[in-house]
């Protein structure tokens, strides 16, 4: 994710090919990473026609006239657009699937030649806003924002996730003006942790990519790679700071070795994949085990060692706002192919609630939050319970863990029963509204009666707690 108001923050994303998940979903997701307290909101946007829009942003100067038709989509935007929209990922009706953005960071050869344009090129608060509406194939995703891109140029660096039924695309913009997108493999995966890591372009092989224009030109002109060397898009842009080995490539490390355990690696390896096949198929819940990661089961795990060395950046931190998943089905029936799976607060002590994509009403309590608590928000539901939990989470991780584990049982099977509903209706948007709103109430109900257990036992943990003399 890219810098918003205070400084650095960043995510962890992960694309699974249909051929690698355990039922043909195309699946994307990521941890959106920046602020402790900062609530997000899921919403609606409703399909809009004869619309005559400028967008305009509230961070930059950018500007973009839209087309007349918007479609459909989820999306999971910010309390407040002072700062802009942030909407930050979502499914559209066409069930096109966008995430947006993973932050890169790209060396100062490369930006001595080709700069940022800050002041008018696009940021990560606008990408959603700005594509997702308007594309009917994650391939013509790739195809706006790349010309959106050339003719406006961008303000960061950053990777951007898109997916359709069929596939899924990583699209990484390495300087103001420069870009390329891969097509990720059917049977492949990737996990990207704030490092450019597309690796080597084949322009010719134009079903697996997408470039700017004028990419080779550019890196030749400026002697930024040998001509006689393969085209590494991560060696050519990318970095290979210290701080990236305790930062961002143990990440990648972790997440490889939960889907590809037979693969030996080490967590400080500047040479980790870009893409990986996985040992096994790769389940929904498989997936959301890689987010809410925190290198359970090794010597860098944050909670059973905190003072361990070294100490590396987990995946699952407690700056996440939000983590998603955004799963396309292998079905034929509209209404059950976008799935928006999403977890408030910390993946890692939080639950990923599966809400359809197509829904028209949110449910009340994921429509509330701002930056000071309140009881009225589903962010801050889940960020109550982690707060309560990080004050002895050793303690509490066997309640935590059971609490997880009948929370996702009930929203799995809630989310079956809807399913074999909508086979069986004609009429589909009461069913889908009244499916989205009983798993917001699965999940707030357990974590409800979570935060009430974990507070009333913390009662006894006063400083002031002093043994008393029975005979007085």
């Amino acid at each position: 994710m890219a810098t918003k108001k205070y400084g650095r923050s960043a995510c962890t994303s992960i694309l699974i090919g249909k051929k690698a998940s355990i039922d043909g979903s195309v699946i994307i997701g990521r941890n959106e990473d920046s602020q402790t307290a900062w609530p997000k909101h899921l919403k609606f946007y409703p399909h809009v026609e004869h619309q005559q829009v400028i967008f305009k942003s509230k961070a930059n100067k950018f500007e973009l006239n839209l087309p007349e038709v918007a479609y459909q989509y989820s999306a999971t935007p910010e309390w407040t657009d002072k700062y802009g929209i942030f909407a930050e990922d979502g499914i559209n009706e066409y069930h096109v699937a966008v995430s947006a953005t993973e932050s890169a960071y790209a060396n100062e050869r490369v930006l001595a030649a080709d700069p940022f344009e800050l002041e008018t090129g696009i940021l990560e608060e606008a990408i959603i806003t700005v594509v997702l509406p308007y594309v009917k194939t994650a391939r013509e995703g790739v195809k706006r924002l790349g010309e959106i891109i050339t003719e406006h140029g961008s303000a960061e660096a950053n990777g951007i996730l898109f997916a359709d039924q069929e596939e899924a695309w990583y699209f990484e913009v390495a300087s103001g003006h420069q870009w390329v997108a891969q097509r990720i493999p059917d049977d492949g995966y990737a996990v990207v942790a704030n490092q450019l890591g597309i690796e080597v372009v084949d322009f010719n092989d134009t079903d697996t990519f997408m470039t700017a224009p004028h990419l080779q030109e550019f890196v030749q002109a400026n002697q930024l790679w040998p001509a006689d060397q393969p085209f590494n898009f991560r060696r050519i842009f990318g970095t290979t700071d210290d701080s990236d080995l305790v930062y961002n490539t143990p990440r990648v490390w972790s997440g490889q070795r939960l889907l590809t355990p037979s693969a030996k690696q080490m967590p400080q390896d500047f040479n980790l994949p870009f893409i990986r096949k996985p040992d096994f198929p790769i389940s929904v819940q498989m997936a959301q085990r890689v987010l809410s990661d925190h290198y359970q089961n090794t010597p860098y795990d944050l909670v059973a060692n905190p003072q361990g060395t070294p100490r590396f950046r987990p995946i699952s931190v407690a700056t996440c706002q939000e983590s998603h998943l955004l799963q396309l089905r292998p079905v034929q029936q509209p209404e059950l192919i976008g799935v928006h799976w999403l977890a408030m607060g910390i993946a890692a002590q939080s639950v990923y609630v599966p809400f359809y994509s197509y829904g028209q009403k949110v449910p009340a309590m994921y429509a509330h939050g701002k930056e000071t608590y309140s009881t009225n928000s589903a962010y801050w539901v889940f960020k109550q319970a982690s707060v309560l939990l990080d004050r002895h989470w050793a303690r509490n991780a066997k309640l935590l863990a059971g609490v997880q584990r009948d929370t996702n049982q009930a929203l799995t099977q809630q989310l079956r029963q809807s399913d074999q509903a909508l086979a069986k209706q004609a009429s589909h948007q009461a069913l889908i509204d009244q499916h989205n709103q009983k798993v917001a109430d699965i999940a707030l109900k357990a974590y409800k009666k979570l935060t009430a257990q974990l507070l009333t036992e913390q009662t006894a943990d006063s400083p002031l707690n002093f043994n008393v003399d029975p005979n007085l």
